[in-house]
C-alpha cells in the first residue's frame, strides 16, 4: 500500500511540475502566449483552412476572366441549397478569347452556407473555391448576407496567396488538360488534312476505262467480236 501510495504522489509531483512549466512558459515564450490581442495581432491560418466559397477569375477582367461557366452543378449538389444561378442566353469571349457560357446570376447565402465544400469538389472547372475570410459580420441577415457575383468573383492572384500549394497544383491541372486538348485538337486537324490530302490525290489520277470485250465473262479474245447467241 505505502509503494503504491508513494507512486501516485510522485506521479501527482510530475503532472503539477509540467503544468508549472507550461503556466510560467506561456508568460514568457511568445510562441506560447495563450492570448493574442487581436485585431492587432493575428494567428496564421493553415493552408487547409476553409470558411465561405467564392469564384475566380483569370486576367484582370473579373467578367471576361470568370472560370464559372453556368453549368449549375454546385448548385444541385449543395447539401443547403444556399448557391442560386441563371445561366446566360448567350456566350462571352473569354480571358483567352474562346466563347463561353457564364453566369447572369451567381448568390451565395452565406447566412445558410455550412462551408462543406461539396460546390468545390464537384466543379469541373475549377471556378470555386473555399475563401479564409471570416470577418463577414453584417448588421442585416437576409440582404448583406446573400453575396452576389460582383462580391464573390476574386483574381487567381488572391487565390494563390491563401492557398499557395493548392493553387499551384490547380494551375498544373489546368495547364495540363489544355496541353491535352491542344495536342488532341492539332492530332485532328493533320488527320483531316491528311485525308483531305489523299482523296484530292485520288480525283486527280487518271480513271482506266474497261473495254466490253475484256468484261468479266467474255470469250472472246481482245480486238474479236463476241461471238453470236446462239438460238435454241
Amino acid at each position: 500500500m505505502n509503494t503504491t501510495t508513494a507512486m501516485i504522489g510522485t506521479g501527482i509531483l510530475k503532472g503539477m511540475a509540467v503544468t508549472l512549466r507550461n503556466f510560467t512558459g506561456s508568460y514568457f515564450d511568445k510562441e506560447r502566449l495563450i492570448t493574442v490581442q487581436y485585431p492587432e495581432e493575428r494567428n496564421p491560418l493553415p493552408e487547409n483552412y476553409r470558411n465561405f466559397p467564392f469564384l475566380i477569375y483569370d486576367g484582370n477582367d473579373a467578367q471576361a476572366g470568370l472560370r464559372c461557366v453556368a453549368c449549375q452543378i454546385c448548385e444541385k449538389e449543395c447539401p443547403p441549397q444556399c448557391i442560386y444561378i441563371v445561366k446566360s442566353k448567350d456566350k462571352k469571349p473569354d480571358y483567352v478569347g474562346k466563347p463561353q457560357f457564364y453566369p447572369a446570376v451567381f448568390d451565395i447565402d452565406i447566412s445558410v452556407c455550412m462551408s462543406c465544400q461539396i460546390c468545390v469538389e464537384v466543379c469541373p472547372f475549377e471556378a470555386i473555391k473555399m475563401d479564409k475570410d471570416f470577418e463577414l459580420s453584417k448588421r442585416e441577415r437576409f440582404d448583406q448576407l446573400l453575396f452576389r457575383k460582383e462580391q464573390l468573383s476574386k483574381s487567381n492572384d488572391y487565390y494563390h496567396k491563401i492557398h499557395p500549394v493548392e493553387a499551384d497544383a490547380v494551375d498544373k491541372n489546368l495547364a495540363d488538360a489544355a496541353a491535352a486538348a491542344e495536342a488532341k485538337k492539332k492530332a485532328a486537324a493533320e488527320a483531316a488534312a491528311k485525308a483531305a490530302a489523299a482523296k484530292a490525290a485520288a480525283a486527280a489520277a487518271p480513271s482506266t476505262v474497261i473495254s466490253p470485250e475484256s468484261a468479266a465473262g467474255s470469250t472472246s479474245s481482245p480486238g474479236e467480236a463476241p461471238p453470236a447467241e446462239t438460238k435454241t
